[in-house]
């Protein structure tokens, strides 16, 4: 027969501690414990004695991660809606787009396009830092270096065979170095792009 190995105190300790919770908190491991106790007191457990399997505590389920509550619409695009409010505040670019302009004549389309001109660029040099993407002139002749960013560079025209390439600049492109777009409060509603005027009398 196999000589149960001896345990130190701090070992007997630490294994009292941690028995003596676990009957606190668990009631399968208390009664499976409980038998050996009265063995025990009994005198019928003796040191060779084997004693009986204790059941294996039951694997906690793992909290299920909550779900990201998707956003609606109107909150999710809040600032592309923002915008579209301050270019029609500044620049009444929405009533223009909302206009049939074809029986406009071209003066009147042209002094319509001042005005709009004047207070969209106002908003945009405001809450956005524009820089070309190319800094030559257009028409001048640039490479197209192999590897080139697709997003950044359109090639038109004869495309063929692989970069690097050479032709004319026909639009320097724009890309927005810095954003500085206000923050949407959620009390207000982004779907209102502009509030209904009603003058009193």
């Amino acid at each position: 027969m196999t000589e149960q190995p001896q345990l130190s105190f701090f070992a007997r300790l630490w294994l009292a501690f941690l028995c003596f919770w676990r009957v606190l908190v668990s009631r399968p491991f208390a009664q499976a414990v409980h038998p050996l106790s009265a063995a025990y007191d009994a005198g019928t457990l003796g040191a060779g004695t084997s004693a009986p399997a204790l059941p294996k505590p039951e694997p906690k389920p793992e909290p299920k991660k909550p779900e990201p509550v998707a956003l609606p619409p109107e909150r999710e695009h809040a600032s592309a809606l923002a915008l579209m409010s301050m270019l029609q505040r500044e620049g009444r670019l929405i009533d223009f787009l909302q206009e049939n302009v074809a029986s406009f004549s071209d003066a009147e389309v042209g002094a319509a396009a001042r005005i709009i001109h004047e207070g969209c660029r106002k908003v945009v040099r405001q809450y956005l830092t524009l820089q070309p993407v190319l800094p030559d002139s257009e028409g001048a002749r640039v490479a197209v270096p192999v590897g080139f960013d697709a997003q950044r560079i359109r090639l038109t025209g004869n495309v063929a065979g692989q970069p690097p390439y050479s032709g004319s600049l026909k639009h320097h492109g724009w890309v927005t170095t810095e954003v500085k777009f206000p923050s949407v409060s959620p009390a207000m509603d982004p779907r209102v792009l502009a509030p209904a005027e009603v003058e009193l009398a």
